[in-house]
């Protein structure tokens, strides 16, 4: 069957829009809107037949579409009145077709002998046409993969759903005080609460929290405000212990802001209000807006660290005998069982890790029962057990080395790092991948 025949019994099947018309043959002539196939066809037609091209025109709502094929400058303009509060570069649309709808498509292809899939589905024309528009009415650009936001149009409904995906914001942070948690900590007792029994907690006095401030609470906030979100979710690459600082180059993270109202901040002058906001708690640099893939690369970002731990001793060490136990470390491989810490959060395995370098000295003349050490080891390395041994859970440790009691009285991270340092790639944040 011609092109002309299927279009010639096709507007005989009733009131059938020039749309839904030119859908059946979507993937001929390119360059042309479906409305435009189909009056190419209704016109070509009238002149083969000798027809009045008004014969030939719909009488009355298509029977297929029943009119949705017409509506997408409306359905583009309220996309655009609802995303007014949105700062956004990148979009994307869909449509929930009913059943019924569907159905005429099944209905009209089955009536003119053609395959179920011929041409192009509803669904298809109204995400791409309102797209069109939307992005001419906001100008922004429409993205397939990871769009700033989203919107739905059900057909049933004649509702529009507007998804705001969020925003990222990457950088590193140095913890310059020891108690303070990565993250909210929870208060144990009121389960985050505030309240027990009807009163104010008296583990947390009332705030819900373990501890009154962390990494996120000093930071996450800032970002929030900035970006005009709903919330702010922080992301670290692995954690230090609360009563640890972080030093050095700083800890890399991100910070996923949901449903921003503005993208476009300034890094620099956010990590200006970050740093002003923290007090000297804590500290970040190199804010950079980042994609949503950051999250998962500064999740899965297996580090090496290096740690400075003062040691204390339950019995006086030889400056002789503390080089020979740090030797034995070097370079050595440790087996550890989950320590006991931390075994109420995490299953009790065995795990494997390398000491890449260690050294250390007393901290007074030999012999003495203090010492300050550093190592460089594998991510996921127990540095409070590879001295203290954890009761023999970690093999081998210092103290079994030694044969003397051992114990970290402060821990600081110097440095997170690591072979493949995924954090200068261009493609992870949003300023370079929009350059």
């Amino acid at each position: 069957m011609t092109v002309l025949e299927t279009a010639r019994r096709a507007i005989d099947t009733g009131p059938l829009c020039d749309a839904c018309l030119g859908r059946l043959v979507a993937d001929r002539s390119f360059g042309l809107t479906n409305a435009e196939r189909g009056r190419s066809l209704r016109v070509s037609v009238a002149l083969e037949d000798d027809a009045d091209i008004g014969d030939l025109e719909p009488d009355g709502d298509c029977w297929v579409c029943e009119g949705e094929s017409a509506r997408a400058e409306e359905w583009a303009e309220r996309a655009a009145h609802a995303l007014e509060a949105y700062d956004f570069d990148t979009y994307q649309t869909g449509t929930t077709v009913p059943p019924l709808l569907e159905e005429n498509d099944h209905l009209l292809r089955e009536d003119l002998g053609l395959d179920a899939d011929a041409g192009e589905p509803l669904k298809r024309e109204l995400n791409r046409e309102v797209g069109k528009r939307l992005g001419r009415l906001t100008d922004t650009e429409v993205d397939f993969e990871r769009p700033d936001v989203l919107v739905v149009l059900d057909l049933a409904t004649d509702e529009l759903d507007v998804q705001i995906n969020s925003a990222f914001v990457y950088g590193r942070y140095r913890k310059l005080e020891r108690d303070i948690p990565q993250t909210k900590w929870p208060c144990n007792d009121c389960g985050g609460t505030g309240l027990k029994r009807g009163a104010a907690c008296d583990g947390c006095g009332g705030s819900g929290f373990r501890y009154d401030e962390s990494v996120e609470q000093l930071s996450a906030p800032v970002v929030e405000a900035a970006m005009d979100g709903e919330e702010a979710v922080f992301h670290g690459a692995g954690r230090e212990d609360v009563d640890a600082l972080m030093l050095g180059s700083g800890r890399p993270f991100v910070i996923e802001v949901k449903e921003p109202r503005t993208r476009d901040v300034d890094p620099e002058r956010l990590e200006e209000e970050i740093n002003e906001f923290a007090e000297g708690k804590v500290e970040v640099e190199n804010l950079r807006l980042a994609t949503h893939d950051m999250v998962e690369r500064v999740k899965g970002h297996d580090a090496s660290k290096t740690y400075r731990m003062a040691v204390e001793f339950d019995g006086a060490v030889s400056a002789a005998e503390l080089d020979e136990a740090l030797a034995a470390l070097d370079g050595a491989t440790i087996h550890q069982d989950t320590p006991q810490r931390v075994s109420h959060r995490r299953a009790d395995i065995t795990r494997t890790r390398e000491v890449y370098e260690i050294d250390g000295e007393l901290d007074g003349e030999s012999p003495d029962t203090n010492a300050t050490i550093e190592v460089h080891g594998e991510g996921g390395l127990y540095v409070k057990e590879l001295v203290s041994g954890d009761e023999g859970r970690t093999d081998p440790s210092l103290s079994g080395l030694l044969d003397v009691g051992a114990v970290v009285t402060a821990l600081d991270v110097l440095d997170v790092e690591g072979e493949d340092e995924p954090f200068a790639l261009p493609e992870f944040f949003a300023d370079e991948a929009e350059s």
